[in-house]
């Protein structure tokens, strides 16, 4: 007799979601509070607050609809055994098609292929949504509907021939053209001896005004991404280097390493939980398996392993937050203290961002600490950074 693995994963997974709600309804509330932080009285204005708050309780209504309906469904495919009936059926269509479903690869693929259409089809009506009425309602869609359906069959036909991986890849970035801000950032990354080797801007603008900046690439081979968007948005190139300061200071301070290596670390746990689940053949028929394809051990493996990934997440989260409070700080050394302020403001303002944060729910999804502490941090007598 199998173990009911499945009803202990349903069971966690309804936890979680209770958890999670109550932390929701609690941001929810901070949401509704109509005055702004006291420290950010002057700072951010009345008119920027009350667009804020807006375009937050819009998304969080969004959520509670989204998430009832995502556990509703989630709970049903697990109970009422719709994996291993969809995997059955597909491996009857490759029979009708004249091919093996003894082939766990050719069955892996027509299984997968269904799980994308019907993901595409549930998951359509909230994008259609959170896209042309709460982003559009804002003012951050610049997508017309064509672009939308046009970008959603790119990413279908990428899916299918190229793999996730790939999909990521679809943006066009162009080089920064030369001007005072490259010659700023170049100057800063060459006094930190950053091996700057490109520097790109993100052509965002087209379908979203949300802004960002990041450096990736390995080694004395770096490179830093702006969005468009970001220097639209900020008054003068000093914001903008300002927040570039701020993201060197995770690399001087070696917070790319410490992440690389937690998440080699969590890799490592993954791997060695999915060995276990490949090779528990009562998981499998707790779920209503009487095989153990590798591609269903991977979706089980998903599902059991929740209560590490949260506890995992938290934890990344506390130390991510961590390391933001020391990247502004090595920003503020460097004499970027007044710039970063106002390029963090901006950045609020023109994304819409929360102004008031519950501490629970902040300490919990947030891996960056809410604008209010960043600023009460830089506003702090100078300390040492190691």
């Amino acid at each position: 007799m199998a173990l009911p693995y499945m009803e202990a994963v349903l069971g966690f997974m309804i936890l979680m979601y209770i958890f999670e709600t109550y932390l929701d309804l609690r941001q929810h509330a901070a949401l509704k509070l109509p005055t702004l932080p006291k420290s950010l009285v002057g700072v951010i204005s009345s008119e920027k607050f009350e667009k804020s708050r807006a375009y937050s309780l819009d998304k969080s209504y969004f959520h509670f609809v989204h998430e009832a309906v995502s556990i509703i469904m989630d709970t049903a495919i697990l109970y009422f055994g719709v994996l291993p009936w969809f995997w059955k059926i597909s491996g009857e269509y490759l029979v009708s098609i004249g091919l093996n479903p003894e082939n766990e690869i050719l069955h892996t693929l027509g299984f997968l292929a269904g799980v994308m259409i019907w993901s595409q089809v549930t998951d359509l009506p909230f994008s259609l949504y959170s896209t042309f009425v709460i982003e559009a309602r804002h003012g951050f869609n610049k997508q017309t509907i064509w672009l939308f359906f046009r970008d959603m069959f790119k990413g279908i036909c990428l899916s299918i021939i190229l793999g996730p991986p790939i999909v990521a890849a679809i943006i066009i970035i162009v080089q920064l053209p030369d001007g005072e801000l490259r010659e700023k950032i170049e100057n800063l990354a060459s006094s930190l001896k950053f091996p700057l080797k490109k520097l790109f801007v993100v052509d965002g603008s087209t379908r979203s005004s949300h802004s960002n900046a990041y450096m990736y690439g390995f080694f004395k081979n770096k490179r830093i991404v702006l969005y468009d968007t970001l220097i639209q948005q900020c008054k003068n190139t000093e914001e903008v280097v300002a927040v570039i300061a701020h993201e060197l200071g995770h690399w001087k301070l070696n917070h790319t390493m410490y992440t690389f290596i937690a998440v080699q670390v969590l890799t490592f746990l993954q791997f060695g939980g999915y060995t276990l689940v490949r090779n528990s053949k009562d998981l499998f028929q707790s779920f209503g398996f009487d095989t153990q394809p590798v591609l269903i051990g991977l979706i089980i493996f998903q599902h059991t392993v929740i209560p590490l990934q949260h506890l995992v997440s938290f934890g990344l989260n506390l130390v991510s937050r961590s390391f933001e409070f020391q990247a502004d700080a090595f920003a503020k050394k460097l004499g970027y203290v007044k710039a970063l302020r106002a390029g963090l403001v901006k950045l609020q303002e023109e994304n819409l961002s929360s102004m008031n944060t519950d501490p629970w729910y902040s300490a919990y999804h947030y891996s960056h600490p809410p604008l209010v502490e960043r600023l009460a941090a830089l506003d702090e007598p100078d300390k040492k950074v190691e």
